[in-house]
Parts: C-alpha cells; sequence; structure tokens
C-alpha cells in the first residue's frame, strides 16, 4: 500500500445507522456495511469513513462514546468490525474510523467515576470541574456556551459545575491531563493494530482549553450554523477554539501513526479560516482536513476561485494537498441546499418543514452534480457522504416526535438539528424501507425514495449514480498528477475554466446562460453537452490538445 495514498483518495462516509440493516430492527449496523461493500467497490471509492460505531447512549448520534475500544451491541461485535475491515481490504477499500477525542458519554467508567469523586480528585482531574460563580456557587463558571444552545456548563449534585461544548450528556475531556494523553494515544494503537487505516478526528480543533482562573468569558456570537467560526472571527485568542497547544497533541499522535506501516493517516473536522486551518497540516502533524470553507461557498464562479485559490496555496505551504468536502452528516444535503435562494437561513428553513422557502429541487439537483463534477476535479482528496451519489434530498419534514438530534431540545425547538440527512439511503425500490432492511427504518424516508435508490439507478447513463461511478472511475487518469492551473482565456465570469493533468479541462459554467463549448472528446459532463453549449449550472470534463494557459 502507498504510503501517500490519501492525497488523492475519494473517501466515502458511512453513518451506520442509517446504511444498511441486517437484523430487522430499523438501524443500520456492521453488518449491513459489509452486505453492501460491493456497490462502494462499484462505485470506485478507495476509502470509507464509518461514523461512531462504539458503545454509547446516543444522545448524540453515538459521538457521546461511553467505551472507546468496542461496537455498540445496537451495530454488532467486533467480530463484525474484523469482517468488515477484511471485506474492505480485499477490494483496496481502506478503512477511517471516527475518534471522538474532546469529550465522552456522561456513562463513560471515567465520568461516573468523576461523580462519585470528591472535588479536586485525579478522577475529576481527567474532565474540566470547577466552582460556579457568585456568592452560593450558583452561576456557570463562564459564559461558554454549548454549540447545542445554552450554557456549556452543567452542575452536579456537590456544587461544581463540568464543562461540556456540546451535549450535557457529552463531558469535555481535561487534555492537559498527561492520563488523558496516554488513554488516546492507546485507543490510536488498538485501532489500528485491528487493522484501521486512519482516523476522523471529531472537533479536532476544541481539546485545548485556556483554564487559567478566573476562566475568560468571550464575545458570543449568536450564529447555530457557524460552528464556532464566528465565535473565533470575533475572540481570535479563543479560550476553547483552536488553541495553539492543540498542536502539541497532534505531534505526538503523529509518531505513533508513524509506528505502523504503512502510516496511518488523520483528517481534522475543524471549522476554521484557511490560514488556520493549515496548521493542522505541517509534516509533523495530521495528514489531512476537510475544507469546509469549500462545502459553505454559494454557487458562484468568483467564490469558487477565491476558495479554490486559498485552499491551493494555504495546503501547498504545508507540502500538502487540499481536502474537498460539498457534504456530510452534519449539514443538509446539497441537492436541497442548491436549489435553494441565495442566503437562505437553513435553521429557519428546517423549522418551515423545508417550505419556506420551496426549495427548487430541479435546480438544486443539477447544481449539485455539476458541483460533485467540479469537486472530483479539483486537485487533492475528495470526502463523499452517503447517499450524495443517489443525489438525496435533505428530508427536511421529519415530524418532531422522531427528532433524535440534541440540538431539538437544546435550542428550545428553535433548531430542528441535523436529522433529516441522516434518513436511511434506499437500495431498491419497493420494500418497507426501499431495501435498507426488512422493517422501517429509526428514521421514516420519503415515499417516492424508490425511484432515487441504487436499483433504480444502476444502469441508467443519465442518473447521479451513474455520474459519480463514472467521474471516479474517469479522474484516475489524472488525478496523481497534482497540478492545477487556471484557463484564463476561458476562465472568466461565471464561468470556471482549469487545466488537469497534459489534456484534462474542467469547465463550470455557474450561471444562467449556455455558453460556446470548445471542441474535445467529453469525458463526462453533469448534463447534456451535445448541442455543443455549455448549459447553466452544468460542468464538463473534456480531453483535447489545449493551448498553453496563461501563467
Amino acid at each position: 500500500m502507498s504510503d501517500t495514498w490519501w492525497r488523492d483518495a475519494v473517501i466515502y462516509q458511512i453513518y451506520p445507522r442509517s446504511f444498511a440493516d441486517t437484523d430487522g430492527d430499523g438501524v443500520g449496523n456492521i453488518a449491513g456495511v459489509t452486505r453492501r461493500i460491493d456497490h462502494l467497490a462499484a462505485l470506485g471509492v478507495d476509502a470509507v469513513w464509518l461514523s461512531p460505531f462504539y458503545p454509547s447512549p446516543w444522545a448524540d448520534g453515538g459521538y457521546d462514546v461511553s467505551d472507546f475500544r468496542d461496537v455498540d451491541p445496537l451495530l454488532g461485535t467486533l467480530d463484525d468490525f474484523d469482517a468488515l475491515v477484511a471485506a474492505a481490504h480485499e477490494r483496496g477499500i481502506r478503512v477511517i474510523v471516527d475518534i471522538v477525542p474532546n469529550h465522552t458519554s456522561h456513562r463513560h467508567t471515567w465520568f461516573q467515576q468523576a461523580l462519585a469523586a470528591a472535588p479536586g480528585s485525579p478522577e475529576r482531574e481527567r474532565y474540566i470541574f470547577r466552582d460556579g460563580k457568585g456568592p452560593d456557587g450558583s452561576l456557570p463558571p463562564s459564559n461558554w456556551e454549548s454549540r447545542f444552545g445554552g450554557p456549556a456548563w452543567t452542575r452536579v449534585a456537590d456544587g461544581q459545575w463540568y464543562l461540556h461544548l456540546f451535549a450535557r450528556e457529552q463531558p469535555d475531556l481535561n487534555w492537559a491531563n498527561p492520563e488523558v494523553r496516554a488513554e488516546f494515544l492507546d485507543i490510536l494503537r488498538y485501532w489500528s493494530r485491528r487493522g484501521v487505516d486512519g482516523f476522523r478526528v471529531d472537533v479536532a480543533y476544541a481539546l485545548m482549553k485556556d483554564l487559567t482562573e478566573p476562566l475568560r468569558d468571550v464575545v458570543l456570537v449568536p450564529d447555530a450554523e457557524s460552528n464556532g467560526l464566528s465565535d473565533i472571527t470575533v475572540n481570535p485568542d479563543h479560550p476553547h477554539w483552536d488553541r495553539p497547544e492543540t498542536h502539541e497533541i497532534y505531534r505526538e499522535w503523529r509518531q505513533v501513526f508513524e509506528e505502523f506501516d504503512p502510516p496511518r493517516i488523520a483528517v481534522a473536522e475543524a471549522w476554521l479560516p484557511s490560514d488556520r486551518l493549515v496548521r493542522y497540516l505541517r509534516s509533523d502533524e495530521l495528514q489531512q482536513a476537510f475544507n469546509f470553507e469549500f462545502l459553505r461557498c454559494p454557487w458562484d464562479a468568483v467564490a469558487y476561485r477565491k476558495v479554490i485559490d486559498t485552499s491551493i496555496a494555504d495546503a501547498t505551504s504545508v507540502g500538502t494537498v487540499a481536502t474537498w468536502v460539498l457534504s456530510n452528516h452534519d449539514v443538509v444535503r446539497p441537492a436541497s441546499h442548491f436549489g435553494l435562494p441565495p442566503g437562505t437561513d437553513l435553521t429557519a428553513w428546517l423549522l418551515s418543514d423545508g417550505t419556506d422557502p420551496a426549495p427548487d429541487l430541479a435546480l438544486g439537483l443539477r447544481r449539485a452534480r455539476a458541483a460533485a463534477l467540479l469537486e472530483l476535479a479539483l486537485p487533492g482528496s475528495t470526502y463523499i457522504y452517503q447517499g450524495e451519489e443517489l443525489g438525496l434530498p435533505e428530508v427536511a419534514d421529519l415530524p418532531a416526535e422522531v427528532l433524535e438530534d440534541p440540538k431539538w431540545e437544546r435550542t428550545g425547538h428553535t433548531a430542528k438539528g441535523r436529522d433529516g440527512c441522516r434518513v436511511p439511503i434506499p437500495w431498491e425500490r419497493s420494500g418497507p424501507s426501499f431495501g435498507f432492511g426488512t422493517a422501517a427504518g429509526w428514521l421514516p424516508q420519503p415515499g417516492g425514495w424508490g425511484d432515487l435508490s441504487v436499483e433504480a439507478q444502476t444502469g441508467d447513463p443519465d442518473s447521479t449514480l451513474e455520474l459519480f461511478r463514472t467521474a471516479i472511475r474517469e479522474r484516475r487518469a489524472f488525478s496523481r498528477d497534482e497540478s492545477f492551473a487556471w484557463d484564463d482565456g476561458r476562465d472568466q465570469g461565471d464561468v470556471l475554466a482549469f487545466r488537469r493533468g497534459p489534456d484534462v479541462l474542467v469547465l463550470v459554467n455557474t450561471g444562467p446562460a449556455a455558453v460556446p463549448l470548445p471542441e474535445g472528446e467529453v469525458i463526462v459532463a453533469s448534463a447534456d453537452v451535445s448541442g455543443g453549449t455549455l448549459p447553466a449550472d452544468t460542468t464538463v470534463w473534456l480531453r483535447g490538445r489545449w493551448e498553453d494557459a496563461a501563467d
């Protein structure tokens, strides 16, 4: 296996509870991933990333982990996990697993020990406990807020408070504690020895906190969709986002990765501006970080140019490549958000059950297909989220009684949360869950999803699934060549134009009108280009002999 396989990899995210169910309980499981592994092989992906499958009370979709070295019985066993890794490796597919180092579940043995111990005890020092403010300590130690709404502090029976940047069921670990650091080094080795090829690091930029007393308050920014980006902009020396000491942790991790052959890799989830994000990608830290500026970019050529230029330049400055992403288990699906008016408040839109405004789903899917071809043509690696290859829309009208995202309750029902992108995916045209399992899934699927299923789209040359299969196959001809150049003669206005490799020209029309298409062999196109023009909201890859692009 190449040590640098990840530099041009296509990596497929699996949310296990919503991928495939083999035991009829309505919840996807590890055996379901193994059962459907040939779909991933046919798609042509290089690796899979599994969202958490560890034992958990499921207060936050499995990101509240009670045991970092096992599989939740709801999803299977360690034997099931080993079988999945073997099946993936047999097909040349690598396996990346989520690691959740910022916090544990409140049911984790460590936290239960902390609650039973006295203030100031070694057990409490694994977490962040503090006395409250005010004469009786009844006020939180600082004004820090949970990303799920409300204060980031919860009071326990003896009067102290513990920190949780997310749900109260997710107490933050104290990464200034050597015992915490040693524990996670052992966890990395444990899964690496089981054959795992890499790790996706949840909330990678939040581990270290400035715990200097008194704790610093911050300027609060009410922005449910910023994931901390707005907070950092207003508070550049933030007490709990992107602390400089965090990089020491990843230097230790990188040494562990290098113990294995080939070395294990890691991708950071860090909602940061590009110039801060790239610091996590220095040669002695992590290899990848999700490019959320690209994910959040509007469908606009000028905006894309800026994000692409900045991302490539910053990655190059530390000797790595950009990592492109359009979707994941935390955001509204591209086929829906690209069909909404620019600037739509997605939190309010979800509260309206997706009706205010009503998305243009045909436009959204057209742009999502074009954006996928843009993403797959860029130098570096690409992450795609399960169902993205099917063009699935957001299920915005889930009824309140089925919602599980903690945002719903923590915000007092003012933010519906992320369940709409986590609905079980359809495999077959019919059945109680369109082939997801033998029973209805844990979240209800829309009635028309059979037409979007893998079965319905396979063999249809115009389908989104076949578009992804073709693009992933064809990109191999140029993806190892990391060169990239704008074609200045054609890259202007609403049209993006750039070269990949010696003979590939990529054109993306984000504007409302068709433009002339240069002569060349069509490798793949997101819409029909047979008329000699590049229609609106369309991407095409062409092969030919092109004049040199201007410097």
